[in-house]
């Protein structure tokens, strides 16, 4: 009579943990990156009254015979299934879609969450605003990415160095139905001089291109070029200094005099053609600048870069590789963690990107409150990688995961629960009924 009890108080124990979980679950219903647990339930001891037997022969054997004892709490389980993305435009703020983990740091610790709610600090760090735990991944300098994986930091206030200007792309037309350049009365034809620039005849055998580049200092320099027809399908070129602010004269490293044309209009790049290369000195004490004008287009001899077709001059230096310094104004972070600054040149650069981590085994993961984990040696050593490599996840930014929690599942497993705690009731009352029976036999 008396294990029919204790059955029934393991029941009530036993249901009353679950809807500990149950009423936990709820309670974190719009908890960012909660996952729920399930409470599964395991048959307790059973006392043996009689053992099994084998056939003696001419009669079958016997089974044994067992009183279970009640139940017990077989596992509470981590439902790690993914959780709704709801958008939140932050873009500080992270969602991961996958089944990895982000990494956090507090010194020498680590911890993993799915909370992607996170925020920077004074110091530029990426961190978690419900303990101050910083983001971890692997930090770029000068836009390359450096090894190892440590605390995410912003270079806010910092400054992006100038990179002088090493390539300038030349493309556009020169007129093929143009004369050849008049030097009129002067002794030597200087397509810089005014005087043979006015002339009538001259009105469309030159046109001049300019575009700013930049020294190493970051300073501006405006280069002009200019160009003059010289021949049939041959147009000469030359760099004016009279913009430079440069010391000393532009120096002519390479370049083909005069840049030839074929029949059908695009660069004659037989014969030893080189692309013109310059170099100057600048007055500001910046290291010598020399830079490739490319009049290719990326395609030599195409009519994707400079050609002679008859038509108006409208050649122009239409790009250049160079830029001045400039601090951070801002960043993004796309599917793969890898966190973009702008800074105020225009540029834009890699700053870092973000580490998640993958287990074996999820579930052997141990909750350390503030929506973290801590592995265990069940979970498995943390896999630690970057979303789209490595790691099978993606990251979406300005948006969060949501909880997992499925609230008509869990008011079902409520109502499970509560009938299956007053189902254990009756037992205990009804044992009780029968002990009381038993007792007044002695009336």
């Amino acid at each position: 009579m008396l294990r029919s009890l204790f059955s029934g108080v393991s029941g009530l124990r036993n249901h009353q943990t679950r809807m500990d979980v149950i009423g936990n679950n709820i309670a974190n219903v719009n908890t960012v990156g909660f996952k729920s647990g399930r409470v599964e339930f395991k048959e307790g001891f059973a006392q043996l009254m009689q053992g099994a037997s084998r056939p003696p022969g001419s009669t079958g054997g016997i089974n044994p015979v067992q009183i279970g004892l009640g139940s017990e709490i077989g596992s509470i389980d981590t439902l790690f299934a993914q959780g709704n993305i709801e958008t939140t435009g932050l873009n500080t703020d992270l969602a991961i879609q996958g089944e990895s983990f982000f990494v956090l740091g507090k010194g020498a610790e680590r911890y993993y969450s799915r909370a992607g709610n996170f925020q920077v600090d004074a110091q530029g760090k990426l961190v978690s605003p419900t303990n101050g735990f910083t983001v971890q991944g692997r930090i770029a300098i000068n836009g390359v990415m450096q090894d190892p994986i440590g605390d995410i930091q912003l270079p806010f206030g910092q400054a992006t160095p100038a990179k002088p200007t090493a390539n300038v792309t030349l493309v556009g037309n020169l007129d093929a139905s143009a004369t050849d350049f008049d030097k009129g009365t002067a002794t030597t034809l200087d397509a810089l001089d005014p005087i043979q620039r006015a002339l009538p005849q001259n009105a469309s055998s030159f046109m001049d291109a300019s575009i700013t580049a930049y020294d190493s200092l970051g300073t501006k320099q405006n280069v002009k070029v200019v160009m003059w027809k010289v021949g049939q399908n041959q147009w000469d070129w030359k760099v004016d200094p009279s913009n430079l602010n440069i010391t000393g004269s532009v120096t002519e490293v390479a370049g083909t005099h005069p840049i030839a044309f074929l029949p059908d209009g695009t660069i004659d790049t037989t014969g030893g053609y080189a692309a013109p290369v310059i170099k100057f000195t600048p007055a500001d004490g910046a290291n010598d600048v020399q830079f490739t004008i490319d009049p290719s287009g990326g395609a030599l001899g195409t009519a994707s870069g400079l050609t002679q077709y008859a038509g108006a001059n409208n050649a122009v230096l239409h790009d250049q590789d160079g830029y001045a310094s400039g601090s951070l104004q801002g960043f993004t972070i796309d599917r793969s963690g890898t966190i973009t600054g702008t800074f105020s040149n225009g540029t834009q650069q890699a700053l870092g990107q973000i580490a998640l981590a993958d287990f074996n085994n999820p579930g052997g993961l141990t909750r350390t409150g503030d929506n973290m984990y801590a592995e265990t040696g069940n979970s498995g050593n943390p896999v630690v990688g970057f979303a789209l490599k490595g790691a099978q996840s993606e990251l979406t930014a300005g948006a969060l995961e949501m909880s997992n929690v499925d609230l008509a599942q869990e008011f079902t497993n409520m109502i499970i629960a509560q009938r299956g705690f007053q189902a254990n009731g009756k037992v205990i009352t009804t044992s009780d009924q029968m002990l009381e029976e038993l007792v007044s036999l002695k009336r």
